[in-house]
Order: structure tokens, then C-alpha cells, then sequence
């Protein structure tokens, strides 16, 4: 059976990354290893990691495209659904993300916003599907 495990994203610092999280969405530290290359944080039923760029250089020969607040995100997002995204992206603005999309009502009911992270990765902020 394959079930989907964790999330890695690939950052300059993994402790400034586990802290953002932490501060931006009350998320638990589950682990940051001694050499403080690999952490992950308790995110309900699944887990966000983060790996130093050190460390997925390391693992990646041909190396990887990384990701940079002054670019373009990229063509994929993460997903936290709370039921008061105008507080949550107050949270997240507060511990350092930039605002891509302020809070907008869908038409079918629900409420998104956009941030980017402290290494530029997308998040969306939305409340839960009906």
C-alpha cells in the first residue's frame, strides 16, 4: 500500500523555516537534526519537512531549481485551511511572509488568500470545502 507521507521543501535555513511555521500557523516541531539539514513539524494528519539546500544539493547531482521570494513561485502550492484566513494571513505577515493574494470570496462559497514563505514557496490560505 503507498500512502502519501510528507511534503520536503528545500530551504536556506531549515531552523529559520521550522520557526516561520511555527510562529505563522502553530504548527508542533516534530525533529530538526544536530547538523540543523533536515526538520519536520506536525501539520495534522501529514508532515511539512524542510531539507537544507546543502543537504539537496547533496542528494540531487544535477542539482535543482531553488526557490526565491524575487522570482515567480512555482507552479505548485501548500494547502492550510482555517476557518479565519483574514487572521491567519495576519499570522503569517506577522512572522514574515510577504502577501501575494489578499483574502477574496470564491464563488462557490469559500475564502482564499495567497502568501509566499520566507524562501518564496506559494501557500494558500483558505477556509475548509463545503
Amino acid at each position: 500500500m503507498i500512502q502519501f507521507a510528507c511534503t520536503i521543501l528545500y530551504v536556506k535555513n531549515v531552523e529559520k523555516s521550522i520557526e516561520f511555521y511555527e510562529k505563522a500557523f502553530g504548527f508542533s516541531r516534530k525533529f530538526v537534526t544536530p547538523e540543523n539539514d533536515y526538520g519536520e513539524l506536525l501539520c495534522g494528519q501529514t508532515t511539512l519537512s524542510f531539507a537544507s539546500t546543502t543537504l539537496a544539493n547533496s542528494n540531487l547531482k544535477d542539482g535543482f531549481i531553488e526557490s526565491r521570494s524575487e522570482n515567480k513561485p512555482f507552479g505548485i502550492e501548500i494547502v492550510f485551511t482555517t476557518e479565519d484566513v483574514e487572521a491567519t494571513v495576519r499570522s503569517a505577515v506577522d512572522a514574515g511572509a510577504v502577501i501575494v493574494e489578499n483574502p477574496m470570496s470564491k464563488p462557490w462559497g469559500q475564502v482564499v488568500s495567497y502568501v509566499r514563505d520566507l524562501d518564496g514557496f506559494l501557500i494558500e490560505l483558505c477556509t475548509p470545502m463545503a
